[in-house]
This record gives C-alpha cells, structure tokens and sequence, in this order.
C-alpha cells in the first residue's frame, strides 16, 4: 500500500546528543527509546470508514515528533503503520450506505493521505494494509493453532460454505505474562473488551477475554482462502502483531496510538508477539496519546462530535495552525477542543513567521537547543512550544525573556545574531514539522 509524499525536512547542525525519554503506559517509569544508531516504531493506523479527525491527528503528530528528533539524532528509523481496510466498522458502514467496501476503504484513506500531507507528517517506511498481509495472518494463526495457543469455536448458524472448522481464538492462557487474575482488575478488563470490539458472551470460549484471530466466512461477506483454517478473514489484535513481527521483528522500540488501544488492542497483540516470537518484552515501550473531547464527549465517529482536519483545511484554515492547535497539549493529556485553540494557534503561527521575517534575532542556537530539549524530554511538545514564542517575541518586539518563557533570557541591547531566524526556521520545520 503506498502511503504519502515525504516533506522535505532541513538538516540542523549537530548537538548535544541526548537519549529520547518517553512515559510507559504500562509500567508508568519514564524509558529511553531507540539508539545508539537504530530506532523502531509501531503505529496503529485508521480503520478507513471516515474521514480523519483531530483525534486521530494527535496521535499521528505525536509520533510524527518522535521519528523527527529520532532522525535529528542521525538514527536509522524503521517505522511501521498498518490500515484495516477489512473490518466489521467498514462493511457495516458499506452496508449502511450502498457502497463497495473497497470503494469506500480506498477512498477514506487517500482523505487520510491528504490530511497527513497537509499536516506535513513523515510517512512511515512501512504502510501496509490487513488486506495484503493476510498470508502472513494465516501462516501466524496456523502456528499458534499448532503450538496449542490458538483453537477453534465452532462454526455459527450464519457461517458460509467452506468455512473451514469456525472462527479460532487465541488462548490466552497460553501467555502466562498476560495476567489478569486479579477478580476486580478481570472484570474491569471484560467491560473494556466488550466496548471495544470484543466478544465476552460467545458461546464456546475458552476463555471469555480469548480475542479472535480468524473469523470463519460468514455469508455476504468477503472472506480469504485461511487454507486449514478455512476461508474468511483476519482478526484485528493479530493483524497488527503480524505486522509488527514482519516488519519490525522483536523486540522493537515503541508501540504506539491512542489511549483507547492501550487495552485490549494493544495488550493481546503484544501476547500474540510474544507467543510468535519468543520475546518475552516484544516492545521496549507502549506510548498512549489522550482522548481529545468535543462537545462534552469524546471524539468519536460513532458519536459523530468529530472536527474534521479535511474540513477545517477546506475551510481554508492553515494546516500548520491545526498542527500548532494540536501540539500545544502534551501528548499524554486528554483534553477538550474549542475554537479558541485554533485562535491562539493562528496567532502563534503569525508571530512565528514575522519572527523568522526580521533580518536577525536572538541566539538561534539557544532556541535550537532549548527545543531539542523539550522533545527529549517525554516529547514535551508545549515545552518547545513556549522556548519559540519566547524567541519569537524578543525577535518582533525586543521583550525580555527569561528562563521561565523558555530560557532564552536575551534583553533588549544585546547582540542579536542574522543567521538566527533561518536557524530557527529550520529547527521548527525540522523538528516540530512547522513549515514558516
């Protein structure tokens, strides 16, 4: 699957080369990720039955600011994203509406390559669809069935011919790291694996948090030759787990998306990992982006409150102020979207490009390093934020600045440097991937 034209991103001068810290979800402990040379990441991709919303945006400029201070520090990034372009969501969507699936799934995500483009996101060097992997699904189910982690249900009464024995699950009791013993923590597991797409109540589980890796052909839907497992299609926990295996191989640096994915999504396709290739830490590092809110609720295409990035560009806003509205917040805070971020971004962005306008400015190096920083730090993105309008503000209007505005702490009088706004320029472009 093609995915979307790479920016052009400037090449800063070299400095001080420190380790990128992220918060774990799992565990809470603050982690280095990638280096010395290499670095790895997974990303969660759309389910294309709509278009993308300033939800998805934030996780997806999230780990767009990760792979650019990964490659500031010259790593070899490897980045992976998937797209389930065959899921319950989409042909429930195409039934609703008349339309192919396929249709439907190719058209939501060119709008997803749009809006990516327009954000200036780095694409990722692998983007890879359920569709096209499914081989490799089949192969990966077909060993767990072997190795005794995986079983069949059988068939339902709406099962087509040639379904082969019924839908297989993963046994989760296989895993012995995927614990959830604990009776408050297991009931608070199963409502959160039935709202978010799983089957507590089907008949003939194992196990009812058991998640689905092959669901057998079901009439009027499209389905795959699963060779012994029968035709049909690929569960959604292991598609990305054989993804990941294929692409990234164990263990990898970070697994990411949003912090709806954390569990299940996220915690079963690290059990089939682990069960796959023997890594008992497969990912180094789960890295969950909040829940961005809209009218009282979060965003979500089911509840349609959604503030589309395509609608807002149409509308003729600036895709760099989106981007600013977004990156304001940290990646790890839930928070509730209003005009007025927009506002405040436009005015950010407009101070910013007659900042790097002005024929010299304060010590670009300084800003260039405080922003490093702030990155480096848990992607502190409003952090660098702040170090630039500090900057910024000095290099328009001469205001004092201290360490608390960022640290650049140039006064009115003091030699100003002409390479600084190109400096700076290039150091927002490059790294908080806002052209000016």
């Amino acid at each position: 699957m093609r995915s979307w034209p790479t920016p052009d991103v400037p090449v800063l001068p070299a400095g001080p080369s420190r380790p990128v810290r992220v918060t774990d979800t799992v565990t809470g402990a603050s982690l280095p990720v990638g280096g010395p040379e290499r670095a790895s990441l997974y990303v969660c991709g759309i389910t294309p039955y709509d278009a993308t919303h300033l939800g998805h945006a934030a996780t997806y400029l999230t780990f767009d600011l990760l792979v650019r201070t990964w490659r500031d520090l010259g790593y070899d990034v490897r980045y992976t994203q998937n797209v389930t372009d065959v899921d319950d969501p989409l042909l429930e969507r195409a039934a609703a509406t008349g339309e192919d699936w396929r249709a439907l799934a190719e058209r939501e995500t060119d709008l997803f390559r749009s809006d990516m483009t327009h954000l200036r996101v780095l694409p990722p060097t692998d983007y890879l669809g359920a569709v096209e992997t499914i081989p490799d699904v089949v192969r990966a189910v077909e060993r767990l069935v072997a190795d005794g982690a995986g079983y069949a249900v059988p068939a339902p009464p709406d099962a087509a011919d040639g379904a082969g024995e019924g839908d297989v699950y993963a046994a989760l009791a296989a895993d012995p790291a995927f614990d959830v013993a604990d009776p408050a923590r297991r009931e608070q597991r199963l409502a959160e694996f039935a709202e978010r797409g799983g089957d507590p109540e089907r008949p003939g589980k194992r196990d009812a948090l058991d998640p689905l890796l092959w669901r057998t052909k079901r009439d009027g839907e499209p389905a795959w030759d699963g060779d012994a497992l029968g035709a049909g299609r690929p569960g959604w926990h292991i598609e990305c787990a054989t993804i990941a295996a294929r692409t990234l191989g164990a263990p990898f640096d970070v697994q990411g998306g949003g912090a709806d994915l954390a569990f299940p999504h996220h915690a079963m396709s690290v059990s089939h990992l682990r069960l796959l290739t023997g890594a008992a830490r497969p990912v180094r590092a789960h890295v969950h982006v909040g829940l961005i809110a809209y009218e009282g609720h979060k965003m979500s295409k089911s509840r349609g409150n959604l503030v589309l990035v395509s609608r807002l560009v149409a509308d003729g806003e600036d895709p760099m102020a989106v981007r600013l509205a977004v990156l304001a917040h940290h990646y790890r805070e839930g928070w509730e979207y209003a005009d007025s971020d927009l506002v405040a971004a436009r005015e950010r962005l407009a101070l910013w490009r007659a900042a790097v306008a002005q024929p010299s400015g304060p010590d670009g190096a300084a800003l260039l390093d405080a922003v490093r920083a702030a990155l480096a730090d848990d992607l502190d993105a409003p952090r660098a934020l702040v170090a630039v309008d500090a900057w910024a503000r000095c290099a328009v209007v001469g205001e004092v600045t201290g360490p608390s505005a960022g640290g650049m702490g140039t006064a009115v009088g003091e030699p100003v440097d002409p390479d600084a706004p190109r400096l700076v320029r290039d150091a927002v472009d490059a790294l908080l991937g806002v052209a000016l």
